[in-house]
């Protein structure tokens, strides 16, 4: 990466279809706040520093970041994904280089995708990418709208896409590489004449193209990498990828696990190899698990050490318990540790 780059993620929105009283990006998704994966996916690109934009329950949201290194920036307002990202111009003040901004309700994004993205960036000298995916059911997203020749002219929001718009299936997948001097300037000419009253991010794509910029477009393959969890339903819908990646992961690293879709493992747990694993398990927290074990059908299983070769019996619950190579857990069993 050409340095420097900065970070800014969008995390002030209240959620409405969540229908919900806790803040959106701290709705869990496969163990952790869903704005937990969206920092993940940030951390490889050793960015320069990361803004997140807070708004609805800042001091909350504020809290739950507190363990990583973040510079947060208050949207007292909700007035847009635009107004979200001006409100990070005093924090950005005479500093150059790049802006890679994405929302906290991303959690499926993988860091290679951005990367892939950062890099497709640099090489094409553009003051600004867009991400997109195709979509064969689009409605929610805003629209990627092309000239004769493919390149980005505009994105329209559906509320205010015509129908002809609405029928085009490459969607905004709300996740930009942009220079941070042609961002404020940009942000500075959006007004918010939609049917939303709001200031458009997105409106920065027509801005640039009237000043005779191109705009480059990064084709997100993986549609489901940029799904925004905006309901329920899409909270479920990212719960079960995360688990399914979590899965082929284990599977492919020597664990067996008997009906995977029935159990819940989460990513800070380690299994040696040979392990099985029966239906309806969870196993989360910093767990050990060593070679050659069982884990019998029912168990859950939180912060323990676990040695090889150990069994443990159906509908057996341990809590920061330490289990000896080769024993033998009987079913039922309650074992709790000092932790």
């Amino acid at each position: 990466m050409a340095a420097p780059w900065y970070g800014v993620v969008l995390a002030a929105g209240k959620g409405t279809r969540m229908k919900s009283d806790q803040a959106k990006v701290l709705h869990e998704v496969f163990f952790e706040p869903m704005v937990y994966y969206v920092l993940e996916a940030l951390r490889p690109l050793s960015l320069a520093a990361t803004y997140v934009v807070t708004g609805h329950q800042r001091e909350a949201v504020e809290a739950a970041l507190a363990s990583y290194s973040l510079v947060f920036v208050y949207q007292k307002t909700q007035g847009g994904t635009g107004h979200a990202v001006l409100m990070t111009e005093a924090a950005l003040a005479g500093k150059k280089g790049t802006a890679l901004i994405i929302c906290g309700d991303t959690p499926l994004i993988r860091p290679e995708t951005l990367q892939g993205m950062v890099a497709a960036h640099e090489a094409c000298g553009s003051q600004l990418t867009v991400m997109t995916t195709v979509l064969s059911d689009p409605t929610h997203y805003g629209r990627i709208v092309t000239d004769k020749v493919g390149r980005v002219v505009a994105i329209v929001e559906e509320k205010d896409a015509s129908p002809e718009q609405r029928q085009l299936n490459e969607i905004n997948a709300g996740i930009y590489c942009v220079d941070i001097t042609f961002l404020f300037a940009a942000l500075r000419r959006v007004g918010s004449g939609n049917a939303q009253g709001e200031m458009y991010l997105t409106d920065i794509v027509a801005i640039a193209n009237r000043e005779g910029q191109r705009v480059n477009r990064y084709v997100c393959a993986d549609p489901c990498e940029v799904l925004g969890v905006n309901s329920r339903l899409e909270l479920a819908q990212a719960h079960a990828a995360l688990q399914a990646r979590r899965y082929t992961e284990l599977m492919l690293a020597g664990v067996t696990l008997i009906h995977p879709e029935t159990s819940a493992i989460a990513h800070s747990v380690t299994i040696g190899r040979d392990t099985v694993i029966q239906p309806n398990v969870t196993i989360s927290g910093s767990t050990e698990i060593g070679q050659r074990c069982r884990i019998c059908s029912s168990v859950t299983i939180r912060g323990c050490r676990i040695g090889n070769g150990v069994t443990i019996g159906p509908l057996s619950v341990l809590d920061n318990a330490i289990v000896a190579p080769n024993e033998r857990v009987p079913p039922h069993s309650l074992l709790l540790g000092a932790g």
